[in-house]
């Protein structure tokens, strides 16, 4: 009876079943020649998750850009987008491992997605996928994973190179604009730190508040 009353409760106040949480997609990006070279990314249904990077050396060409070398920390995507994730990942040809296209084409980073649950679990890698639905997923979490490398860079930036924000958070802004950065709402805290600070020049705050208005995308 009591398993019964709370079910009900779960599905009338849309609160999440343990079933359901128990779901988790984990995404795994790397490519040598970027700064952190590797991350992962474990997801679960309400949004909630946790980000780790590393690895790779920094840019000689930029030896003055300050990157983030090692990140770990938990993070909180949007409901709408992490509702897309799962139901993507439900797609037969992610938990089958048929995402690959085999194509010769530009090397853009492996992707490595693995999906568990007590519904099933499987996944699959890959580069590049002629599906269009499957490579969108990668292009998107690949974006998600920049602007959290993003958010930490500006947070390094904050405490030790505050002039140093204006041209990095004009990269979050044409970033975001233009779709090479998603999930603006997980990197919120920086955004409102940098937005309050009467100490941080004008032009960032004025960028700050731009990308605030954006973080529900």
């Amino acid at each position: 009876m009591k398993a019964v009353i709370l079910a009900l409760i779960i599905a009338l106040c849309g609160l999440p079943s343990r079933a359901d949480q128990d779901r988790v997609v984990q995404v795994e990006f790397s490519n040598p020649s970027l700064y952190p070279a590797q991350w992962t990314l474990v997801l679960h249904p309400d949004g909630s998750g946790h980000f780790r990077a590393e690895g790779g050396t920094p840019s000689k060409d930029y030896p003055e850009t300050m990157s983030p070398g090692k990140i770990d920390r938990d993070v909180r995507l949007s409901p709408e987008f992490t509702s897309r994730i799962f139901k993507t990942v439900h797609e037969d040809k992610i938990l089958h491992d048929k995402c690959e296209s085999h194509l010769k084409v530009a090397f853009q980073g492996t992707k490595k997605i693995h999906y568990s649950g007590p519904d099933a679990e499987g996944g699959c890698e890959f580069n590049y996928s002629t599906n269009k639905q499957i490579q969108e997923f990668g292009d998107s979490m690949v974006a998600v994973g920049q602007t959290l490398i993003e958010g930490a860079r500006l947070e390094l930036l904050y405490q030790h190179d505050p002039l140093g924000l204006d041209k990095a958070i004009q990269f979050v802004v044409e970033a975001s604009e233009d779709g090479r950065m998603q999930q603006i709402c997980a990197i919120r805290p920086i955004l409102e730190r940098l937005e309050d600070d009467p100490h941080v020049l004008d032009r960032v705050r004025k960028q700050a508040r731009i990308l605030l208005a954006r973080s529900g995308s």
